[in-house]
């Protein structure tokens, strides 16, 4: 895949987006995003490396002049890491109206998952995890399960806060 090719874009999306996630491999594990937090997805780019922010946040990139803040999802899941080879790529998201890119290791596919076939994930520790839950259902599909991720959880408010301040920072020296 070619740098900073586009591999998917919201100006493709079709009506009636409910129920599809688009599904991607960090690890040894499929995960699910919902499609209508999805805005793009670029092939890997170069990173600019932002000193004092917790490891998962690789640094920032510049998209079409728009500089996004960047998350490794396998630093993320505390997954030892990999080295970005052509089928690592970044999907960008909008959170809150934040945009942020999620480097993952590859694209699966957009698959439809009905509400009936989400089911809560399994509570397997004593302690109140609520705040660190990123996955907020086990979709089943066919004899398959992709964790489903929720966005709003997967990046702390105070991250967002930072990676807001961070592409603002970014953006203002680039104008002067």
């Amino acid at each position: 895949m070619a740098e900073g090719q586009i591999l998917f874009s919201e100006d493709n999306l079709e009506e009636g987006q409910k129920g599809k996630y688009m599904t991607f491999k960090t690890g040894n594990e499929y995960f699910g995003i919902a499609i209508n937090y999805v805005c793009e997805i670029i092939g890997i780019q170069p990173i600019t490396a932002v000193p004092e922010v917790e490891s998962y946040i690789k640094g920032l990139i510049n998209l079409r002049g728009k500089i996004i803040p960047v998350i490794d999802m396998r630093a993320r899941f505390n997954i030892e890491p990999l080295e970005y080879t052509d089928r690592t790529c970044i999907i960008v998201i909008d959170v809150k109206g934040t945009t942020v890119g999620l480097i993952i290791e590859k694209i699966a596919e957009v698959v439809t998952i009905d509400d009936e076939d989400i089911i809560p994930p399994p509570s397997l520790t004593h302690r109140n995890t609520s705040n660190n839950k990123y996955v907020y259902g086990i979709g089943k599909i066919g004899d398959q399960v992709k964790m489903l991720l929720d966005p709003e959880k997967l990046i702390k408010d105070e991250d967002m806060s930072i990676m807001g301040s961070l592409a603002d920072d970014d953006a203002d020296a680039n104008e002067e």
